[in-house]
């Protein structure tokens, strides 16, 4: 069971911006800077969900058009053709982290081309920026931008409320944005552009899950928490006169404007006592339906009611399915069929045990059936089928005693939606997944109907650790929330997380180097053991004992041959073991809560790192010395690996803005230490299988090189790099973790915060390295050439495209100008990886500064989005300067 989000990564990096940490000392000044471009394919590592889904938005005038939120990963639309979800905000930077937070979205009615995101992840200190309005023209294909002079919170409490964010259905260049903190109510008036506070709205909220909290987390201010509009009150073109707000007060919770958002007044007669967490206005039947609970969610709630407000007349009747005497939850997801006025459903959405419940009601709330009920307790009866075969994960591994029930109906049920166009579908998101179903009214006519995850290409986990093991599995990765997962095949979703025991959150594992069945792992429970042993390659596992005091998992590292770990957990200071771990001593020479990491050839030599000091045992973990090495980073937001097959070659990545921050490399075990003057700023470092030719591996690095932030590779021992992924492919912050795979040349895992496990396969299989853009010997382009065309997006008068430049000749290129003619007169909009002009029909594409080379054999990409009508004929032919392009 998962009660919240886990908030590690997220920590970490806050202690990356924020850590103060003085000048580096050691530099190699011979490194050259060299930036160039590879053509990388992008997937997740599949797992399928994994966090909380808090908002599904259908759109009320296009069949098929839906849109789901999370709190930290991002947005989705839902594609029917493959019933999967594509990712919408993977282009968001690493500056930009805390905007794949979405508290609220919104799919325009009016023209359904158009969606809005309101983006930030926390209104505390934790995240540095500002929240936005993200506005797209393409269902979410490419994006604008407008900040906020506020903070919004997508991973906040609260953020199962909602929507905050709104679209006039009459008007549609009529927004409105709920905001937190005590900041208002919002209002755009030109589709998002530019936004103003609504200065006569009555009341900014008062709702704090916890006043006394001092991190600014539980005390925020819950704020303006929904908008509705009642369609009935306008016509095309004129604005809503009727609009409906939710507010964190659990006094005055809802408010109403009969004029367009001139006015506003308290609803008379409205109950108290409670949060609304959703108002749902069915036009149709006149009435606006509100779910209440005496908490904010999205895993609190002891108390709840369901009311019906008569627009018309408003009275206001309780309909609560369930007498308030008799709950323990509140209530949050609503939805009303649209199809069929008087059928409304909800959630018990904080309902941990024995499950949640779904209740629905054909006679506009007069009566109610629930989606399970008691026959003679602890016995169930089941209105429901569940098919989780698509992620047998979900289950848990669990085997629990009536009534509870593997897998769960769910729980943090905050969303619910019945598709607008059919009554049979309905869609709901849980604390883990999204599940669906597609013969809901089986419910009314006494049959069953089946439930199963709807959340193929929805990825939400938040990766600490990574791990690519030279045999058996192809990555074993370390998550937040639900543990972490052995990976046997990338494109097929595990049987089951990581068990026995079952951590609520993995924060490091490891591998004996030269035994890859021996793996550790660690991390937080709320009761039982911090550490978990595998002689099987992570395909099962076995507990090991606690040393007194810990409290979390730490960092964690197994001896080259699997014969000792040393493990530094939180709570108590670092301790090494023999064996698998019945008892532990302490390690001396090293603080607590030192980074520590095993030599990946001496079984007796272990690495540790602590505020700017280097730790090294010699003898197995039981004595670590501090290294006189200077210059390293002071602050404690540092990830470093030693080289498998070298011993006493390590990498340290880390630092902060204010200090020292950067790439360093060691080739005597952390005694002396060369910073790369190439790396302006590092976060995390892998190694893979070395390039054909090459003698040294593959480095891999979330770092910022030759000012431009992104991922990074070099063949060739740090003295070039290639930047392998581009603008449309950031996932926000990705510092936690990377690594290569030591068996397939190119690839390379990439964690992110919430977008799960993000991998990359190069079309360079020969393992090329790049040239100097700035060196004017370099060769001009010449040589053959191929393009591949592809339409990857088509929507009614816009589509996105993909073009891949191949260098086919046998010289490498250190700048490129593609052109080309559209048949049908479309027209480019937005461009990425690549500057674009056009002239009537003719187009021509040029490199950006680091994508300018291109080595003999390898490729490029670009990206674009464009207007057509009529026909989207594909360009038949291109041409790199005067030569002519192969197009495939």
């Amino acid at each position: 069971m998962r009660r919240t989000r886990i908030l590690t990564a997220v920590l970490a990096l806050a202690a990356g911006l924020l850590a103060g940490t003085p000048p580096a000392l050691a530099a190699d000044s011979t490194a050259k800077v060299s930036l160039a471009a590879d053509t990388y394919t992008w997937k997740n590592a599949r797992i399928d969900g994994g966090g909380f889904v808090p908002g599904i938005v259908f759109n009320r005038s296009e069949k098929n058009l839906a849109y789901a939120r999370t709190d930290i990963g991002g947005a989705y639309r839902w594609q029917e053709s493959s019933k999967t979800w594509t990712p919408l905000l993977d282009s968001v930077g690493w500056d930009d982290w805390g905007h794949t937070g979405v508290v609220g979205l919104a799919s325009d009615a009016v023209d359904p081309n158009k969606v809005y995101a309101a983006v930030g992840t926390y209104t505390n200190s934790w995240d540095p920026k500002n929240g936005a309005v993200m506005r797209s023209s393409n269902r979410g294909a490419s994006w604008q931008k407008t900040d906020l002079p506020f903070k919004l919170g997508g991973n906040m409490p609260g953020r199962g409320m909602g929507e905050r964010l709104a679209v006039d259905p009459n008007k549609n260049s009529v927004l409105y944005l709920g905001a937190p903190s005590g900041k208002g109510l919002w209002r755009s008036t030109d589709s998002g552009v530019s936004w103003s506070q609504v200065a006569n709205f009555p009341n900014v909220g008062n709702y704090q899950q916890d006043p006394s909290d001092t991190s600014g987390y539980a005390s925020d201010n819950q704020g303006i928490v929904w908008v509705t509009f009642d369609e009935s009150t306008g016509t095309s073109g004129n604005a809503t006169r009727a609009i409906y707000v939710g507010v964190a007060d659990l006094q005055n919770s809802v408010y109403r404007s009969t004029d367009a958002g001139a006015t506003w007044t308290r609803l008379a007669g409205q109950p108290t006592g409670y949060l609304a967490h959703k108002g749902v206005l069915d036009a149709a039947g006149g009435y606006l339906y509100l779910s209440y609970s005496d908490k904010g969610g999205p895993y609190d709630g002891g108390k709840g009611q369901v009311w019906r407000y008569a627009t018309a007349t408003g009275t206001w009747t309780n309909i609560s399915p369930v007498a308030e005497a008799d709950t323990y939850y509140g209530f949050s997801g609503l939805t009303v069929d649209r199809r069929k006025p008087g059928t409304v459903m909800a959630t018990a959405y904080s309902s941990w045990w024995p499950d949640t419940q779904i209740f629905r009601s054909t006679d506009s709330g007069a009566t109610w059936t629930r989606a399970w009920d008691y026959t003679s307790y602890p016995n169930r009866a089941n209105r429901y089928t569940m098919d989780v075969s698509s992620s047998p994960w979900l289950t848990w591994g669990a085997n629990p005693s009536p009534p509870e029930q593997t897998p769960k109906l769910g729980w943090m049920t905050e969303s619910l939606e019945i598709d607008p166009f059919d009554s049979n579908r309905m869609m709901y998101g849980t604390g883990a997944t999204l599940y669906g179903t597609e013969n809901l009214t089986n419910w009314d006519s006494g049959g069953q109907f089946t439930i199963k995850p709807m959340v193929q290409g929805l990825e939400e986990t938040a990766v600490n650790d990574l791990a690519s093991p030279p045999s058996g599995a192809v990555l074993l990765s370390a998550l937040g929330d639900v543990g972490g997962f052995r990976h046997t095949d990338l494109t097929k979703v595990p049987s089951m997380m990581f068990t026995s025991p079952n951590f609520t959150t993995t924060t490091s594992l490891d591998f004996a180097e030269t035994n890859a069945n021996t793996v550790v792992r660690v991390g937080n429970l709320d009761s039982g053991p911090h550490i978990a042993f595998s002689t099987d390659n992570g395909a099962n596992w076995f507990a090991g004992t606690d040393p007194s005091g810990v409290s979390g998992g730490g960092t964690v590292a197994a001896a080259s041959d699997g014969s000792r770990f040393v493990w530094s957990p939180a709570g108590t200071g670092v301790q090494y073991t023999t064996g698998f771990g019945s008892s532990w001593s302490a390690s001396s020479g090293i603080p607590a809560d030192a980074i520590v990491e095993s030599d990946r050839v001496d079984p007796r030599t272990f690495y540790g790192f602590k505020s700017g000091k280097f730790y090294v045992s010699t003898d197995g973990g039981a004595t670590f010395t501090a290294s006189a090495a200077t210059g390293l980073p002071s602050g404690d937001s540092v990830r470093f690996k030693a080289l498998p097959g070298v011993k006493g070659d390590v990498w340290l990545a880390g630092g902060a803005t204010d200090g020292a921050y950067g790439l360093w490399h060691s080739t005597d075990g952390g005694a002396s230490w060369t910073k790369l003057s190439n790396v302006d700023q590092a976060d995390a470092i892998g190694f893979g299988k070395a390039a054909t030719g090459a003698s040294y591996q593959t480095l891999y690095t979330s770092a910022k090189i030759g000012g431009v932030r992104g991922i990074f590779r070099s063949t060739d021992k740090g003295a070039t790099w290639t930047r392998i992924n581009d603008d449309a492919h950031q996932w926000g912050w990705t510092g936690a973790a990377i690594t290569g795979d030591p068996r397939v040349y190119g690839r390379v895992y990439v964690s992110t915060n919430g977008r799960g496990v993000i991998y990359g396969d190069t079309s360079d299989t020969s393992g090329g390295g790049g040239t100097d853009p700035t060196d004017p010997t370099d060769p001009t382009p010449t040589g053959a050439c191929a393009v591949t065309y592809k339409i990857t997006n088509q929507w009614s008068g816009g589509f996105q495209a993909d073009v891949q430049l191949s260098n086919t000749g046998s010289s490498a290129w250190t700048g490129w100008s593609l052109g080309w003619a559209f048949p049908n007169a479309q027209t480019i909009s937005q461009t990425w990886n690549a500057e674009s002009t056009q002239s009537g029909s003719t187009v021509t594409a040029k490199n950006v500064g680091w994508n300018a080379n291109v080595a003999a054999g390898s490729s490029v990409s670009f990206g674009f989005t464009g207007s057509w009508s009529g026909t989207n004929g594909r360009p038949t032919a291109f041409k790199l300067g005067d030569q002519a392009c192969t197009v495939a």
